[in-house]
C-alpha cells in the first residue's frame, strides 16, 4: 500500500514539472498569431499617407508658350495656308536684324509653328531643367527631325517662368510617294527632354502657417479617420484633425528648420486604406469596361442573342426597245433579310471576387459593346452590387 501511495505522489508531483513550459509558450503563440494576422492584413491594403492625401498648396503649375521648329526635312507648314507662320518667321528675322521684302512670298517648307507646353513642379528653382512637349498648329506633316527654337514659356499670369529649345524626338515614322502614304505612330508632335530652363521660382506658402491641410484624393471620412489617427499615433494626439471627408487638419512644429523633416515622416506613415467604392466604368466611345476589386454580383440569369440586319444592293439596268422612244434607265434592287440567333439564358451564380465577376461575364460570349448593354440590365435587376458610371 505504501508503494501505491508513493506512486500516486510522484505522478502528481511529475506533472506539473512536465507542463510546466505551456503557459510561459502559450502568450508567445499568439503573439505570433497576430503578428501574421496583422502582416497579411497590411500586405493586402497597406499603403502610405503620401499615395492617399497631398500637402494644399505644393502642386505643379502649367506652361504654355508659342514657338517654330526649323530644320524638318520639307515636313514643314504650308503658308498659302497657315499664314501665322510666315508672320512669325517675318517677326523673328526682324528681332535679327533682317528685314524681308513687303510682299515677298516665302516657301518655308522646313519651318512649323508649334505649342510648346510644360508642367512646372512645385519647389522648382531657377537654373533647373524640365521636359517640354511639342505640338504642331498648321498642317505640318512631320516634326521629326526638327530643332525648337529658343521658346518664352508663360504661366497663367503672363509671366516668363522657363525658357525651352533643343531637338525635338518624335516616336513615330512615316514615308509617301505616288498618293500612297505609310504612317507609324502620331508625327505632329514631340518631345524635348530637359529641354526647358527654368527662368522664375513660384513661391509656396504652404510651410509658412501654423497648420498645414493634407487633401485627401479619395473622397471618404473613414480615410480621413485613418490618416488622422496614423499622425496623432506617431506625433502625439492633437496634432491632425479630420475636418471633413476630405481634408485632414495638421499641426506644424514651431521650429522652421524641422518642418521638412515631420512632413517627410507624416507622408511615410503606414496606414490601412479602406477599401475602394465598387464602381463599373464604362467607355460608350471605345466599348471598353473597367472594374475594381470591390465589384460583387448576385445570383442572376442572362438571355443574350444575336440580332443581325443585312441590307443587299444589285443594280439594275432597264433597257427599251430598239424601236421604241423610250431610254435607257437604271434602277436599284434591295433586298433586306433580317437574322437573329437564337440565345441561351445563362445562370450567372453570384461571386464575391472580381476574377468570379469576369469569368462569369465571358461565359457570355458577348463582345463588350453588348457588355454594357448587359451591365446596365444587371444593374436594374439589383444582382450588380457596384456603381456604374459612363464616360
Amino acid at each position: 500500500m505504501n508503494r501505491l501511495n508513493d506512486r500516486w505522489t510522484d505522478r502528481t508531483r511529475a506533472k506539473p514539472e512536465r507542463a510546466s513550459w505551456w503557459p510561459g509558450v502559450l502568450p508567445w503563440l499568439w503573439a505570433w498569431a497576430l503578428m501574421g494576422l496583422f502582416l497579411a492584413a497590411s500586405s493586402a491594403h497597406a499603403t502610405r499617407i503620401k499615395e492617399v492625401a497631398a500637402v494644399q498648396g505644393v502642386r505643379p503649375n502649367q506652361l504654355v508658350g508659342y514657338g517654330l521648329v526649323v530644320g524638318l526635312d520639307g515636313t514643314g507648314d504650308q503658308t498659302t495656308q497657315t499664314p501665322f507662320t510666315s508672320q512669325s518667321v517675318n517677326s523673328m528675322l526682324a528681332q535679327m536684324g533682317i528685314t524681308v521684302p513687303p510682299g515677298a512670298q516665302m516657301q518655308l517648307r522646313n519651318v512649323a509653328a508649334v505649342m510648346v507646353t510644360a508642367v512646372l513642379p512645385p519647389f522648382s528653382q531657377p537654373g533647373q531643367q524640365m521636359d517640354v512637349v511639342v505640338s504642331s498648329m498648321g498642317n505640318a506633316k512631320s516634326l521629326r527631325g526638327g530643332t525648337l527654337v529658343a521658346t518664352p514659356l508663360k504661366g497663367f499670369d503672363g509671366q516668363v517662368y522657363a525658357m525651352a529649345q533643343g531637338n525635338l524626338i518624335v516616336g513615330g515614322a512615316g514615308a509617301s510617294a505616288g498618293g500612297s502614304k505609310v504612317q507609324i505612330n502620331h508625327l505632329s508632335a514631340g518631345r524635348i527632354p530637359l529641354g526647358a530652363s527654368i527662368e522664375r521660382a513660384v513661391s509656396t506658402p504652404a510651410l509658412d502657417g501654423a497648420f498645414v491641410q493634407l487633401d485627401i484624393t479619395a473622397s471618404g471620412f473613414g480615410t480621413s479617420r485613418t490618416v488622422a489617427r496614423a499622425i496623432n499615433a506617431a506625433k502625439g494626439e492633437g496634432t491632425a484633425q479630420a475636418v471633413d471627408g476630405r481634408v485632414v487638419r495638421v499641426r506644424l512644429p514651431q521650429d522652421a528648420d524641422s518642418r521638412v523633416d515631420f512632413l517627410a515622416d507624416i507622408e511615410n506613415l503606414p496606414i490601412i486604406a479602406d477599401r475602394p467604392a465598387a464602381r463599373v466604368v464604362l467607355n460608350a466611345r471605345t466599348g471598353s469596361i473597367v472594374m475594381n476589386e470591390s465589384v460583387t454580383l448576385g445570383a442572376c440569369a442572362v438571355a443574350h442573342g444575336n440580332l443581325a440586319v443585312t441590307i443587299s444592293s444589285t443594280p439594275i439596268i432597264s433597257q427599251p426597245n430598239a424601236f421604241g422612244q423610250g431610254q435607257t434607265v437604271q434602277a436599284e434592287k434591295t433586298d433586306i433579310s433580317i437574322t437573329q440567333t437564337g440565345g441561351a439564358i445563362v445562370q450567372l451564380p453570384a461571386g464575391a471576387q472580381l476574377t468570379d465577376v469576369v469569368r462569369a461575364l465571358n461565359a457570355l460570349g458577348a463582345t463588350p459593346m453588348d457588355l454594357l448593354a448587359i451591365l446596365q440590365a444587371i444593374k436594374s435587376a439589383g444582382a450588380l452590387n457596384a456603381e456604374l458610371e459612363v464616360i
